[in-house]
């Protein structure tokens, strides 16, 4: 029994290039996942991370997610700033609702509501 391997079997993984990977606890840390509207409005410049949580029969474990929404119609795009010529849009825009309707659309058959604004 290591219990080196319970630090890092936290039960949240990260996908990277299809392999999912442990992420170490770390105590008293606050993990803030930036999610997929902050992509959009970086212009893919910070990304959404695709994440899990598993079990773990030989540790117990408390999480507590908390979901910030805006409005309804506030349109989401990327920032004029943050868009050149060097750098081109990557993603169209949506409002908060319809991309919501997305996500939950996308998330029942499997797949990431993101790609449905990617230009």
């Amino acid at each position: 029994f290591d219990e080196n391997a319970l630090t890092y079997a936290s039960g949240l993984q990260l996908q990277k290039d299809g392999v999912w990977y442990n992420i170490p606890i770390l105590p008293n840390a606050l993990l803030v996942n930036v999610g997929d509207v902050m992509e959009i409005m970086s212009n893919g410049f910070f990304k959404s991370p695709i994440h899990r949580v598993v079990t773990n029969a030989e540790k117990e474990r408390l999480s507590l997610v908390m979901f910030y929404t805006m409005n309804p119609e506030k349109e989401i795009e990327p920032l004029s700033e943050l868009v050149d010529e060097k750098r081109p849009r990557r993603y169209r825009k949506t409002t908060t609702n319809d991309y919501i309707a997305q996500l939950f659309e996308t998330f029942a058959r499997g797949t990431l509501a993101i790609d449905t604004v990617k230009i």
